[in-house]
């Protein structure tokens, strides 16, 4: 049974920064993308950030770009996300993904997701 845990959410102020990991387990690791998505009160969940099965590539949306960086360790089955000069408008849950092909995270398309984190930045 696949398991993506999030963990590393929490309410910080605006400028601030949080760092978010999902363990995974019950699948290969090394094969998958992974990624980031969110979602805040009454809007569509949005793509945030993924990483190729090396680590080498990431792709991140233009609203987080700069400020966000993703990365994994495969030795580990973890993916991170460094969230840094928060913003009120970065509020939302945090969801961890898991793919078999990039160009499907990217577009919002992935096999496995995790329960989500809650990331809330004050004002």
């Amino acid at each position: 049974q696949v398991q993506l845990v999030e963990s590393g959410g929490g309410l910080v102020q605006a400028g601030g920064s949080l760092r978010l990991s999902c363990a995974a387990s019950g699948l290969t690791f090394s094969t998958y993308v992974m990624g980031w998505f969110r979602q805040a009160p009454g809007k569509e969940r949005e793509f945030v950030a993924a990483v190729s099965r090396s680590g080498l590539t990431t792709y991140y949306a233009d609203s987080v770009k700069g400020r966000f960086t993703i990365s994994r360790d495969n030795n580990k089955n973890t993916v991170c996300l460094q969230m840094n000069s928060l913003k009120p408008e970065d509020t939302a849950v945090y969801y961890c993904v898991a793919d078999s092909y990039f160009t499907r995270v990217r577009d919002g398309e992935y096999d496995y997701w995790g329960q989500g984190t809650q990331v809330t930045v004050s004002s």
